[in-house]
This record gives structure tokens, C-alpha cells and sequence, in this order.
């Protein structure tokens, strides 16, 4: 039974517990090269080959090209989506303003990051919505 919590610290009256033997007096091994290296040893990774090291650098900078052009259409889109509101609350729209929007809204790239990609998606989603509310949704 819990009594609460009297500070940091050791428990009292807790034992500590009693090892257990498994069944038919099998044990954990460590594997060979750690057991005869001894603790604290730190193993080798191994190395990348040339071509696998080009391909994953080319990777990385890929996505990380994708991201960027992704994050730029989003910016531009709600840019778009501000443009949008001004025109609204001053009374009317622009079909030039609802026909950029559209475009952005269509041509959307995908993002490499799945937190970037979803946000894009939102706006794409919420530019799409005010399309729609306008007449001019998706064809």
C-alpha cells in the first residue's frame, strides 16, 4: 500500500528484488564481441561506400529541395488567401486574384516532410473550400 511521498530517495522497507533463474537455467549472453571487448567499448560502424554515400547526400538534398519549394507554395498561397479576405471585406472579389489562387491551388508540390505536407495540404484544402464558395471549385 502506498502511503505517499516523503521526498527523493530509497523506499523504506523495499527490498531489493530477488533474481530470477528462467526455466531450464538459461541466461542473457551478451554477444562474443562485446563479452571479449569488455564494457564501455564502442564498435565500428561501417563505413558507406562511395556510391551509397553520393546516393544518400543526393537524397537529402532532394527532399530538402522539395521542402523548400513546398513551404514557398504555401507561402504563396496564403498569401493569395489574404489577398482574398482584403478583397472581401472591401466587397467584391477579382476573378485575375481567384484565377492565381486556383493555379497555386492545383499545382501544389509535395513536400518530403510529412508535418510540411500535411500544413500544405490544409491550405490547398482551405483554398480549394473558398473556390468552391466562389463557383469556381475544381473541374
Amino acid at each position: 500500500m502506498v502511503s505517499g511521498i516523503r521526498g527523493l530517495g530509497a523506499t523504506a522497507g523495499t527490498a531489493a528484488p530477488m533474481a530470477r533463474k528462467a526455466a531450464g537455467g538459461a541466461r542473457f549472453a551478451l554477444p562474443e564481441e562485446i563479452a571479449t571487448n569488455g564494457p564501455g567499448t564502442v564498435l565500428a560502424a561501417t563505413p558507406l561506400s562511395g556510391l551509397e554515400a553520393m546516393l544518400a547526400l543526393q537524397e537529402a538534398e532532394a527532399s530538402g529541395a522539395r521542402d523548400r519549394e513546398a513551404r514557398h507554395h504555401g507561402q504563396e498561397l496564403l498569401r493569395e488567401l489574404a489577398r482574398l479576405q482584403r478583397a472581401l471585406l472591401v466587397g467584391g472579389t477579382d476573378d485575375a486574384l481567384l484565377g492565381r489562387l486556383a493555379s497555386l491551388a492545383e499545382t501544389a508540390p509535395e513536400a518530403a516532410d510529412p508535418a510540411l505536407r500535411a500544413m500544405v495540404a490544409a491550405v490547398v484544402l482551405r483554398a480549394k473550400v473558398e473556390l468552391a464558395r466562389r463557383g469556381r471549385g475544381a473541374r
